[in-house]
């Protein structure tokens, strides 16, 4: 990924929803190697392709195409409005937790990145949950998860755990290299198609990711180069 004097300036597909719009950030591509160019434009054609055809990969149905379109708006809002909404209250990773994970998260995710523990408090369930559930689907309750990403905010129901940490923060990259609108179009499609949270593929290759943390903590891995890969590949 390209590096820029402010976070924000930082390469990223910001928004693709019922529009079909992709936009990139400024990069100097010229001065990168012939392998960083080439993933790049791996990475920028698989998404143009992904997209493409969202009408195709859609369940069969206008109605249904243009409601899950909606769930997707719906689900980027909820996420963004409850990110406004906890982060006065959340405080930065530990120089230890900062520590562990550095070798996996870049630097600049790990300073941004906020956590609260809630003691069993719960996160409150979407407004939206009647609305969704008028497609036939019935929502995963998030209060069942042991942590919800918000953005860069990952909010504990309970406690913090390692495992539960990282699979939070690969959610944050996806949000971080997708755009938030085409992260929760990819989140909503997946989930229309499979009806169950743990068999999204978003949340299998978060899931996955931090079982290989777990399992495997000697060896280290960039959790950006294994989401730039599913996105090649058409993985979500």
């Amino acid at each position: 990924m390209c590096q820029h004097e402010k976070p924000e300036d930082r390469v990223s597909i910001i928004q693709m929803c019922s529009g079909d719009l992709i936009r990139f950030g400024h990069c100097d591509v010229l001065n990168k190697s012939d392998e960083e160019r080439q993933t790049l434009n791996e990475f920028y054609s698989a998404f143009e392709r992904k997209f493409s055809r969202t009408e195709r990969d859609l369940p069969p149905g206008p109605e249904l195409k243009v409601q899950l379109r909606q769930a997707a708006h719906l689900l980027s809002t909820y996420l963004a409005d409850q990110r406004e909404l906890y982060h006065p209250s959340a405080i930065p990773l530990s120089q230890p937790l900062k520590a562990l994970l550095w070798p996996y998260f870049s630097r600049e995710l790990l300073d941004r990145s906020r956590i609260l523990e809630l003691q069993g408090a719960w996160t409150a369930p979407p407004r939206f949950v009647a609305q969704v559930r008028t497609l036939g689907i019935e929502p995963p309750e998030i209060n069942h998860v042991p942590s919800v990403t918000f953005l860069e905010v990952v909010v504990f129901n309970e406690e913090l755990d390692e495992r539960s940490l990282f699979h939070a923060l690969v959610r944050a990259v996806q949000i971080q290299i997708l755009g938030l609108e085409s992260y929760a179009e990819l989140w909503v499609r997946g989930f229309a198609r499979s009806r169950t949270h743990f068999t999204v593929p978003l949340e299998v290759h978060a899931s996955s990711l931090a079982s290989k943390f777990m399992g495997r903590p000697q060896e280290t891995f960039s959790v950006d180069d294994h989401v730039l890969r599913w996105v090649i590949d058409e993985r979500y």
